[in-house]
């Protein structure tokens, strides 16, 4: 274990002594959790805005989607790093037998939320309604909020992804994410309250850097580069969206520039990216401290088996310890 997290302190420490970018136009692929959209925007500015290429890095972003396994994908070759929803998702993922390491999290908090009609003003108003929630959550946020606000199993129906089921049920609540499902909800004309898990306590961080270890080790001087540009992305893209928003539209068509504007907004509004440690450590980065919360919540949860995974082998804070992009 000591030896791994040495290898990669050393290998950043290295890339980064000198300030020196990976060699010219080593290519790198990433892949996205789901179609293009704002919550993917800092790494689409950094193709946009040349900052990629600045660290050398020939830079894929590849989409991902409802019926892609990315880490299948990323296993088979297919892709240096991916996106992970969030830090508790890709320790579970290792549990499940695939040597991956998260490198960032450009989220320093999860966005999931559950959204319910405006009678609810916090989470303990919920007891009694239905909650619309999707297979996934059992696995990660649900036992969370039962444990914290006495929520139950018998509460639950599935939820389909769909936000008729909600509109349509005053004494309904359903999931959804922050910059999104709100605001498909305020343009069908419903009133809602929006409750945030992280503002809870909820100890996630959301959209990693993940990659093998493999790649982390054989590949460490290209993922400080892809760090630290994804960092410079991010902080350019909250600035002016524009040019990664184009990129965005061009590989998902469907997207608006409504609902691209509305999630910039969100992200700002909740310090997403830009907040918490982040604030003073910089864009992009994880601590020991949550990095143990999260590990801790999946045992306590028995969502984990720590006889199978150390938390250790699990994340590195070499790379973004040595970015320092400060918002």
């Amino acid at each position: 274990m000591r030896s791994f997290a040495l290898s990669i302190a050393g290998a950043a420490a290295i890339a980064f002594l000198a300030a020196a970018p990976a060699q010219a136009e080593d290519k790198f692929t990433y892949m996205t959790n789901w179609y293009a959209q704002a919550e993917h925007g800092g790494f689409y500015q950094a193709v946009a805005q040349g900052i990629y290429k600045k660290y050398g890095l020939d830079v894929t972003i590849k989409m991902g989607g409802p019926q892609v396994n990315i880490t299948q994908m990323m296993a088979a070759g297919q892709a240096d790093c991916i996106m992970g929803s969030s830090d508790i998702q890709m320790m579970q993922v290792r549990e499940g037998g695939v040597p991956v390491v998260n490198v960032a999290a450009f989220f320093q908090k999860d966005p999931q939320v559950l959204i319910a009609h405006e009678d609810v003003k916090k989470f303990e108003d919920l007891k009694g309604k239905t909650l619309l929630i999707g297979a996934q959550a059992q696995r990660g946020y649900w036992p969370w909020l039962k444990a914290k606000f006495g929520l139950t199993d018998e509460q639950t129906r599935p939820y389909t992804f769909n936000i008729q089921p909600f509109v349509a049920d005053k004494n309904a609540a359903q999931q959804g994410y922050l910059t999104s499902e709100p605001y498909a909800i305020q343009k069908a004309g419903v009133k809602s309250t929006v409750l945030m898990f992280s503002d809870h306590g909820f100890p996630a961080y959301a959209t990693t850097v993940s990659c093998m270890e493999k790649t982390v080790k054989d590949r460490s001087k290209q993922v400080a580069a892809f760090v630290k540009a994804s960092a410079e992305g991010w902080k350019s893209y909250l600035a002016d969206p524009a040019p990664a928003n184009a990129l965005i539209k061009k590989d998902n068509p469907n997207m608006t520039d409504d609902q691209l504007a509305y999630s910039v907004a969100k992200l700002k509004e909740m310090g997403m990216v830009t907040g918490g440690d982040a604030a003073r450590l910089g864009i992009g980065v994880m601590t020991d401290a949550r990095a143990k919360a999260s590990y801790d919540f999946l045992v306590s949860a028995k969502l984990l088996d720590p006889s199978k995974v150390e938390l250790a082998k699990t994340y590195t804070t070499e790379f973004v310890k040595d970015a320092k992009v400060i918002p």
